[in-house]
């Protein structure tokens, strides 16, 4: 019972924590601004803004110690994992790399950086790597469990230099036109990573090749595909309607915690 105890303690530390202890983050202001971690970009109005900031204010604070999704076995891995939506960007660039076998595919990381730099996949894959085998939940109704490998997003923004003071949100761009904003809350998560791998091989391009985001802890319309670009940013005005997300402009919940 110790060990599992302290096993768990290991698995759950907290956010705070997550944020000193790391070089990328330490620029992030801890004082006064934990209220951002609680509310999404803009707050709708009426009962739909009410069961937002309830939603995601009740879910943040069970999440609070940054616990770890449920992994599973091998064993449990979907046979045909669904491919959903865009699944072939239809963007010349893209199409372009998808050619060229992703060799000349970088990936952009600027902004609110203190190094901006740009990753080749190779440089992306001699990050050290996580692997882990969970469940990807679709809002219309399916999961499927599948094995990813990837980078951890935070060491991806350590291999940038860190972020700056008053940085508070990443925007994904993808090939295709896809945008999403995520919160300093699931960047630091241990799970949230940049998969390049998939049950042992690379990634599939209906699951989003080169590079695709795992954010363990939303449905799947967060977890974006075909990855692009990344930018660090204080506020999300200026990107698509300033919602924090291409779904959320359209009217799905900014945050969509599983």
């Amino acid at each position: 019972m110790k060990k599992k105890e302290e096993k768990r303690k290991e698995a759950t530390l907290t956010r705070r924590k997550l944020l000193t202890r790391t070089g990328a983050l330490s620029g992030i202001l801890l004082t006064g601004c934990d209220t951002q971690f609680y509310r999404p970009p803009i707050i709708r109005d009426g009962l739909m803004g009410v069961a937002d900031i309830l939603t995601m204010a009740s879910q943040r604070l069970l999440l609070s110690e940054q616990q770890l999704v449920q992994e599973h076995s091998v064993s449990e891995i979907t046979k045909d994992f669904p491919v959903w939506n865009q699944s072939n960007p239809e963007d010349e660039e893209y199409q372009r790399l998808r050619a060229g076998g992703y060799r000349e595919w970088r990936l952009p990381v600027t902004g609110m950086v203190n190094q901006p730099v740009s990753l080749s996949l190779e440089e992306l894959k001699r990050i050290p790597r996580r692997t882990q085998t969970t469940m990807h939940i679709c809002e219309q109704g399916w999961s499927a469990i599948a094995q990813w490998t990837g980078a951890p997003l935070l060491s991806v923004l350590e291999a940038a230099g860190g972020v700056k003071n008053g940085a508070r949100y990443i925007v994904i761009d993808a090939y295709g036109g896809w945008y999403e904003g995520y919160d300093m809350f699931d960047v630091v998560h241990p799970q949230t990573i940049l998969a390049y791998g998939m049950n042992g091989k690379d990634l599939p391009l209906g699951n989003g090749a080169p590079v695709r985001l795992r954010v363990e802890r939303h449905c799947g319309y967060k977890q974006i595909k075909f990855i692009k670009s990344i930018q660090v940013v204080s506020s999300m005005e200026g990107f698509g309607r300033g919602t924090g997300g291409l779904n959320s402009d359209y009217g799905f919940h900014w945050y969509a915690g599983a």
